[in-house]
């Protein structure tokens, strides 16, 4: 008989034994099992597998469910002594604002002079500090107040795979 036969009606074997199987795929073991001896050995093979495993007891230690919380708590604590403090990110964010404030305030006061002295266009300057400093200092404005947020998802994602 083909061994992909088998194989399945061993797994069907191990379905039946685990979880239960349908009626008509239990007619259609049963079928099988009756004309088939390597089948029947495996049956019967895993019946005492079974059976051995019903005598199988072992003791857990009543201490050892609190240590493996405690265990896991601890790393779940210091991730979150090391989260900065909300405080911590309205400066940040205070300091993004006076970043961008204080570049447009450059180009507003000075963009004539330091043209003049680089011998450039006051445009060209403008350009110069909207693409180098007021840009990447909106950025920073913009993304700070969000990164509290993404952490707590990062962490809250942790938290879900383990």
């Amino acid at each position: 008989m083909n061994t992909d036969l088998h194989e399945s009606f061993q797994h069907m074997i191990d379905e039946s034994l685990a979880v239960g199987i349908s009626p008509e795929r239990e007619q259609s073991l049963r079928e099988h099992l009756d004309t088939c001896a390597p089948c029947q050995e495996y049956l019967s093979a895993s019946n005492r597998v079974i059976a051995g495993l019903g005598g199988f007891s072992f003791g857990v230690n009543p201490t050892l469910n609190a240590r493996v919380f405690a265990s896991l708590s601890l790393p779940a604590q210091h991730l979150q002594a090391t989260q900065p403090s909300r405080r911590r990110w309205v400066l940040i964010s205070v300091a993004a604002v006076v970043l961008t404030m204080g570049g447009s305030f450059v180009d507003l006061q000075f963009g004539g002079l330091i043209a003049s002295v680089f011998d450039i266009e006051r445009m060209q300057v403008r350009h110069g500090l909207l693409a180098f400093w007021i840009v990447p200092s909106l950025c920073f404005l913009l993304l700070f107040p969000l990164l509290p947020l993404l952490s707590k998802a990062g962490t809250h994602q942790e938290e879900r795979i383990l």
